[in-house]
């Protein structure tokens, strides 16, 4: 018997513990329970706030060089010299590389020597279309005095407009050999491979390297690539919600992973007119000034773009957000009646953790947390002060709307 005495006392002391553990962890003395609705849902609540808010977006792209320049060969032949390597400095018009020109210099001798033959073709044409004509103007006087007949006057005639006929031919063959001969020392020029692009830059940095001395090259194989790395391209796809707010000349911040803490400053340099069917997305090119080389082309790039700036909105954390019956709200929380109130709303921009109220215009506290187990006209119970700010969000100079 006395042990079943001192086991019930065991277990009234073990529930009246348990009960004041409960009273701390809730926030809640004897007084407040005594004005706790039965079935309250114990929830955190925040103030609207008024505050400035910017609608921006970001989105993830790479870097690329703003221009690139592939040193390619327009001859085929054996790369003799390599003069660059990665990361050397070019300026425009530098000799980059050369080709092994053996061959291509034979191939302008034999033009040359060619030139020459049609050359001299031309002179014993010349002198023969002489004799041809010195022959058809005695003939024709012979003629006159009918010394020699028709027949034989035809035939000088014929041999004159023959002479002349090969005369031509010979003048043409030796603007055909000209022109060979140039082509050959053109051919024979693209061995020496220089830096050329249309840009006003005048330096460049070589960013990869394709070929080694010694290798066998064909037309347009790559050498090397010669880039600009000031300024450097982070292109973005914009989704489609968002690409008719993108303007060319808006500023943009530009993050990059490989940089953390860093905030480069950007602008819009060009603006797709289409979007890509597949993916409903535009291309967006953000010129980003590089003038330490920090940054490099092929790094990862956040874009963030500010489309919008509203003052004096009122603001509710995201966290308050919730959906009943299809349709968007929050539930505010009423310290006096101990009740929430769902109050469906239309939400503008969103800026961190804070979401703009379009409408309706809304004041007091908002629940947080707790919801989820909600519905209009609930019992809550709050927080005391003590634990009232614990999980609150701060929104950075906004100020709270008055009660």
């Amino acid at each position: 018997m006395k042990k079943m005495i001192i086991l019930g006392l065991v277990l009234v002391c073990a529930i009246l513990i348990g009960w004041r553990v409960y009273d701390r962890l809730t926030g809640e003395g004897p007084a407040s329970a005594r004005g706790r609705k039965p079935n309250a849902v114990t929830v955190a609540v925040q103030p609207v706030r008024t505050t400035t808010m910017r609608h921006t977006a970001e989105f993830t792209g790479t870097l690329l060089p703003k221009a690139q320049f592939v040193v390619a060969p327009n001859v085929a032949g054996r790369l003799e010299r390599l003069l660059v390597n990665i990361g050397d400095t070019v300026r425009k018009g530098q000799l980059i590389a050369e080709l092994d020109n053996r061959e291509y210099a034979e191939q302008v001798e034999q033009a040359r020597a060619e030139l020459e033959v049609a050359q001299a073709n031309v002179i014993d044409c010349l002198s023969a279309l002489d004799v041809a004509e010195r022959d058809l103007k005695r003939s024709r006087q012979l003629r006159d005095s009918n010394v020699v007949s028709q027949s034989e006057l035809d035939k000088t005639e014929a041999s004159f407009n023959t002479c002349r006929a090969k005369h031509l031919v010979a003048l043409a063959q030796v603007r055909q050999k000209e022109a060979s001969l140039e082509a050959a020392k053109v051919r024979l020029a693209y061995t020496r491979i220089h830096a050329s692009w249309e840009d006003s830059d005048v330096e460049r940095i070589v960013g990869e390297r394709f070929a080694d001395e010694g290798a066998t090259l064909k037309v347009g194989d790559p050498i090397v690539s010669v880039v600009t790395l000031d300024p450097l391209l982070a292109v973005i796809n914009v989704i489609e919600r968002d690409f008719p707010l993108v303007k060319v000349g808006q500023t943009a911040e530009v993050l990059a992973d490989a940089l953390p803490g860093k905030v480069f400053a950007g602008q819009v340099a060009r603006r797709a007119p289409v979007l890509q069917e597949s993916s409903r997305q535009g291309r967006v090119e953000v010129l980003v000034p590089n003038a330490d080389g920090l940054l490099a082309p092929g790094m990862f790039a956040r874009v963030r773009l500010s489309f919008a700036e509203r003052s004096e909105v009122t603001a509710v954390p995201i966290s308050a957000l919730t959906t009943r019956e299809g349709r968007q709200g929050v539930f505010m929380a009423d310290p006096e009646s101990l009740l929430a109130r769902f109050v469906p709303m239309s939400v503008g921009i969103t800026e961190g953790q804070w979401a703009e109220v379009v409408e309706p215009r809304i004041e007091g506290l908002v629940i947080t947390l707790g919801q989820h187990l909600l519905e209009d006209g609930s019992a809550i119970a709050l927080p005391s002060d003590k634990n009232a700010g614990g999980g609150q969000q701060k929104s950075p100079g906004s100020k709270p709307k008055k009660s």
